[in-house]
């Protein structure tokens, strides 16, 4: 399983990054995939959340209305766009795979990398001024 985060960089306040997450080496519709961020000094925080067979997608409070996740099955990729993008946003973006037989409940939706079953090295989104 490979998972390859880019997209990152830096950006004003209320500009856009659109990430994007490579996938390989298992059957992307059989996962959720999400975003999780981890910020300077903080805990991680799950972002958002797509199932990729119903495309139903979930949002943490924080970003909902701002950024948008999405993916592509015939390429196996997975997206975040974000947009109206904020100070409090920079952070270390990491892409994450859950197999849906893996978990009980509607969607996964965790802060911690490893209660997933693989995650990317991260894309860096630094919001300033």
């Amino acid at each position: 399983v490979q998972l390859v985060e880019s997209g990152g960089g830096m950006v004003h306040p209320g500009g856009s990054l659109r990430l994007s997450c490579a996938a390989s080496g298992f059957t992307f519709s059989l996962y959720d995939m999400t975003w999780v961020r981890q910020a300077p000094g903080k805990g991680p925080e799950w972002v958002s959340t797509i199932n990729t067979r119903t495309g139903n997608t979930y949002y943490a409070d924080s970003v909902k209305g701002r950024f948008t996740i999405s993916s592509d099955n015939a390429k196996n990729t997975l997206y975040l766009q974000m947009n109206s993008l904020k100070p409090e946003d920079t952070a270390l973006y990491y892409c994450a795979t859950k197999k849906r037989t893996h978990y009980i409940g509607s969607y996964f939706a965790r802060d911690y990398l490893y209660e997933y079953d693989a995650w990317g090295q991260g894309t860096q989104v630094t919001v300033s001024s």
